[in-house]
Parts: structure tokens; C-alpha cells; sequence
């Protein structure tokens, strides 16, 4: 539970959650607390109760509110009939966390100018111009970019693929640098490590003090998932936004 411990020092920040009869905002802290550990894994309501700190009652009622907004599910607990088990049967859309970024803005902006009217740099700034606006409204769309990137790699997967493991990681810095997204380098095989610098996602974005390649993170995991018939987890351990000069993926199969 070590990353929900993490996650728990942001709880009074909004999150938004999307059902079938539209999107949900959470604002209440104890409400993001719960979906914040059931998005770990799915809970008993003792485990709950016991993670979150509060009474059972209060639990209660928040789990049963949950529900009838269609936000989180139950099902019996496999060993005893009496006890439900908890899950999040909603999307997970992101978090509303306002700040001001007008400043940022304005350094994209001048980034293209500078570029001497460059098409790719434009295609950049439409791209940062668009995620920062959203930020500066409080709204943080990683979850979507991670979504759309599972979509691409999916579908990129069949250009990459290869017989050998080094052509396949070949194919793949090499499309990274024909398409312009960034200067890909495998630091290392056991375990996986890739590089990336001057990254198309996230190079020229503010310091957010957090990794900031949802798209890409989603991308690789696709892929990478698809090449080793297995589930990949990538993790972000590096990032421009995180003021490093480079992004850095670990794969874990």
C-alpha cells in the first residue's frame, strides 16, 4: 500500500470518476481516500474501514452513496457469504487541482516562435498548449492520455514487432526518432530500462514535481505486453517535469 500512502498527502484534491450516467466529481477527502486505495485492488469493507481509519458506520455510508452513484461495485466475498468485496466499476478520469499557469503558456508559445515556424514544433505547442490549459483549469488528464496511448501501441505494435528482442527494441528507438518523439536509448535489459530525451510529451511542460508521459507510459505497456504475450507494467521513474533531463521507463514483465 506504499504508492496509496503516497497518493493519501494529495486526498483534498477533487477527482473525477466517469459512469454511465455521466461524470462524478468527488470532493469529499474520506470519499477520495476509499477509491484511492480500492483503485489498488479490490477491498472486504474491513479492509476499508481498516485502511481509511474511519468508523464503520461512516465508512458505511459513503460505500453505500458510492454505489448508488454508480461509481464502485460489490460482489460476495469468495469464503463468507455474509461479507462483500468492493471494486471500481466507473473510469477513472483524473484529478482537479487548480494552479496557475498563464506564465507557462506564454513560454510555449514563444518555444515556437523561436523554432523559426517549424510544422513539428507547432504540432507540439497545440499538444502543451491544450494539456496545460486543462491544468490550469485543475484538470489532470493523465489517465485519458494513458488510455489513448494503450489504443496506439496497440495498433503500432504490428510495425514494430519482430522475431529477436534486439530488433524489436531497434524498431522501437528508431520510430521514436523518424516520428520526432524523442531520442530513445535502451539503458538496460535486466531489467528493461528505457531513455528518452527532448520527449515530445512532456519536454517544455512545467515543473509538476510528478511524471508527466501518461501517453507514452500507455504506449510502451501496450507493446510491450503485446511482444511478451504477458501483462507489462511500466513506471515512470524519471521526467522532464520532474526537472530531469530525460525521461526514464522501467518495464517490469
Amino acid at each position: 500500500m506504499a504508492k496509496y500512502q503516497e497518493q493519501n498527502s494529495h486526498s483534498y484534491e477533487m477527482e473525477i470518476f466517469s459512469t454511465s450516467e455521466g461524470l462524478q466529481v468527488i470532493k469529499s477527502p474520506l470519499r477520495v481516500k476509499i477509491l484511492s486505495i480500492l483503485r489498488e485492488k479490490d477491498l472486504s469493507f474491513d479492509e476499508i474501514v481498516k485502511l481509511s481509519g474511519r468508523a464503520k458506520s461512516t465508512v458505511s455510508g459513503h460505500l453505500k452513496e458510492l454505489s448508488q452513484e454508480g461509481i464502485i461495485g460489490s460482489r460476495p466475498h469468495p469464503t463468507d457469504a455474509r461479507k462483500k468485496i468492493f471494486f471500481i466499476k466507473s473510469g477513472y478520469v483524473g484529478k482537479l487541482h487548480r494552479r496557475n499557469m498563464e506564465e507557462d503558456l506564454k513560454e510555449h508559445i514563444n518555444r515556437y516562435i523561436k523554432s523559426e515556424n517549424n510544422p513539428f514544433e507547432f504540432y507540439r505547442l497545440i499538444f502543451h498548449t491544450i494539456r496545460v490549459s486543462l491544468m490550469n483549469q485543475g484538470v489532470n488528464i493523465d489517465p485519458i492520455l494513458h488510455d489513448a496511448g494503450l489504443s496506439v501501441g496497440e495498433v503500432l505494435y504490428d510495425q514494430l514487432k519482430s522475431p529477436t528482442e534486439e530488433q524489436f527494441l531497434q524498431n522501437i528507438v528508431r520510430f521514436w526518432d523518424t516520428h520526432n518523439l524523442g531520442k530513445l536509448e535502451v539503458k538496460n535489459t535486466k531489467p528493461l530500462i528505457i531513455n528518452v530525451k527532448d520527449c515530445f510529451e512532456c519536454s517544455g511542460l512545467p515543473q509538476l514535481n510528478r511524471p508527466a508521459c501518461a501517453f507514452d507510459t500507455g504506449i510502451l505497456e501496450a507493446i510491450f505486453s503485446r511482444y511478451y504475450e504477458k501483462e507489462a507494467k511500466v513506471q515512470e521513474v524519471e521526467c522532464h517535469a520532474m526537472g530531469s533531463g530525460y525521461c526514464s521507463f522501467v518495464i517490469e514483465i
